[in-house]
């Protein structure tokens, strides 16, 4: 399994649901006799964090340990800490876990299982800094080593990477050790495998729980893969919430106001997730005319677990049809005197100038990034007067 992302929504719902799909996984694994468990990478959505999503999840950890199931993990882009600060640490050394992302005399180092299974693997980091770590990999020591050999890793890799990457610059299959049986792949949250000749077979088994808007309205459910000898795979689809999903498009706020309001007439919403996702260029009536939040209501009121929504892509049609046309400052200008008096706001022209001087400010050398961010907001604040 791979990207549990366990507490990793901002609501409190789903991040309890993501631990109960922790749990149901950590459930199916006993009950099909497992002989070991592999995550690769990201069973935290942090290096650190809550205190009772970490007891929970060591009392499911421990739950393997009784069954005497050993749990292998390499910390994945979210859980890896650059400073060593990370719970995974704590989980190993009380016996939990084993990242296998370790070092002896400057070498991957070689966990072999009560199975006989023999694991290694790399780590993930943020921005796909671990490709360095696979330039300095010892390969021709890893290749060489005999046995059923496992390879754990959390990267995305350019042969493979799903469309939404495709201007994402990854790492080639070819950067991976040679004469593996198994690479257990995480960090893209989609389903994938592939037999390459001299590789094995490489695997990502998608996202335990979904993680974004995007992924509950595609995938709909989370799930893992039980391996066996011969590498067949046998998909475990995990769904414990049923999932609703409704995609809406218009151009005029009370038609698509009819769309929902039908919707909630003759849906059955009971203990289910809902995504809501709207667009559309409005030639009548404007994006506050849709009352999403009333609708939202109204679904939790007839059962929903979770409602979503997604309004990203509605707008009103005269802002996608600007032409930019001069110097920036005119262009500035123009745009300002054409939309100027939309909201009731005393001495706009002045307020938007003022707020666009505010967001034009540079970082000052040596000034943090956060330090930064801060200084802009607090700048911004106070000319709103908020």
């Amino acid at each position: 399994m791979a990207d549990c992302h366990v507490g990793g929504w901002r609501d409190q719902k789903l991040n309890d649901l993501s631990l109960e799909y922790f749990k149901e996984a950590i459930k199916i694994c006993l009950k099909e006799n497992v002989g070991f468990v592999l995550i690769s990478g990201d069973l935290f959505d942090t290096a650190l964090p809550g205190t009772d999503l970490i007891k929970e999840v060591a009392g499911e950890l421990n739950r393997l340990k009784e069954g005497n199931v050993d749990v292998y993990l390499v910390p994945g882009s979210h859980d890896f800490s650059p400073s060593g600060k990370t719970v995974l640490d704590v989980f190993e050394k009380s016996g939990l876990c084993v990242n296998v992302n370790t070092y002896e005399d400057g070498k991957l180092k070689f966990f072999e299982d009560k199975t006989g299974v023999k694991l290694t693997g790399v780590l993930g980091r943020r921005g796909g800094l671990e490709k360095e770590d696979y330039i300095k990999l010892d390969k021709e020591y890893l290749e060489k080593e005999e046995g059923f050999k496992i390879f754990l890793f959390h990267t995305a890799l350019e042969e493979f990477k799903p469309h939404d990457l495709e201007k994402v610059e990854c790492m080639s299959f070819a950067s991976l050790p040679r004469n593996f049986n198994y690479y257990a792949g995480g960090h893209v949250h989609y389903i994938y495998d592939v037999v390459k000749e001299g590789y094995g077979k490489i695997v990502y088994p998608g996202p335990l729980f979904p993680n974004n808007f995007k992924e509950i309205e595609e995938l709909k459910k989370g799930g893992f893969y039980v391996v066996d000898e011969k590498l067949n795979l046998f998909r475990k689809d995990i769904e414990l919430k049923k999932v609703l999903s409704f995609s809406i498009s218009g151009t005029i706020s009370r038609e698509i106001n009819a769309q929902i309001e039908n919707i909630i007439e003759n849906e059955n919403f009971s203990d289910k997730i809902v995504t809501l996702r709207i667009s559309g260029e409005l030639e009548e009536g404007k994006v506050s005319d849709v009352k999403v939040k009333n609708y939202v209501k109204r679904m939790e009121e007839k059962g929903a677990f979770f409602v979503m929504k997604n309004l990203n892509k509605l707008k009103l049609k005269e802002f996608s049809e600007i032409k930019l046309e001069g110097e920036v400052k005119d262009i500035e200008e123009s745009l300002i005197k054409e939309h100027l008096g939309q909201f009731k706001i005393e001495n706009e022209k002045e307020l938007t100038d003022e707020l666009i001087g505010v967001f034009s400010e540079e970082k000052l050398e040596g000034e943090t990034n956060t330090t930064f961010e801060n200084r802009v907001i607090n700048m911004a604040l106070k000319i709103l007067k908020l």
